[in-house]
């Protein structure tokens, strides 16, 4: 510190003031923009999320029934197992003669082999699981059959969901 204090002595009366004013300008840039400008910019954004969140609360409260009676068109629990209950959702769906093989996966998942099976059919038979019953997708692979919207797939649903 001594030296930038001898060497700013040695400086001219003209020099001090450049190098000072120099000074309270880089002191400056740093205080607004390395600390002023970043934190109002965290500021506005906190708010930002704030009015979006209460807005989101309001429509939630808005349209609570709806969203209520929506869920009573969900099928109670079967008390079926995972297993027997992709079998038979399958089965229902018109995948009976597709439905090469189920199988349980870990816990209370489910793997399901399908052969030949029409494409659309396979999409609302998934779409059930999902929707109805809270099984979803863990994994899946599809590969084409030799005919035109037929397909083959391994599925692995995951755990169903509450």
């Amino acid at each position: 510190m001594n030296k930038i204090k001898a060497w700013y002595a040695g400086l001219q009366a003209r020099e001090q003031r450049v190098v000072l004013i120099g000074a309270v300008a880089v002191g400056l840039l740093i205080l607004v923009g390395g600390i002023l400008w970043p934190l109002h910019s965290a500021v506005a954004k906190a708010v930002k999320r704030s009015e979006i969140r209460k807005e989101d609360l309001a429509w939630m409260r808005l349209n609570a029934s709806e969203v209520l009676a929506g869920s009573a068109t969900l099928a109670p629990p079967t008390g079926e197992p995972p297993v027997a209950l992709v079998d038979r959702v399958g089965r229902e769906a018109g995948l009976a003669s597709a439905l090469k093989g189920t199988q349980p996966s870990g816990g209370a998942g489910v793997r399901v082999q399908l052969e030949a099976a029409p494409f659309d059919t396979m999409i609302t038979w998934l779409a059930t699981l999902d929707a109805r019953y809270g099984l979803a997708i863990e994994s899946i692979t599809v590969d084409r059959a030799a005919r035109p919207g037929v397909v083959n797939a391994s599925v692995t649903f995951a755990q169903p969901r509450p």
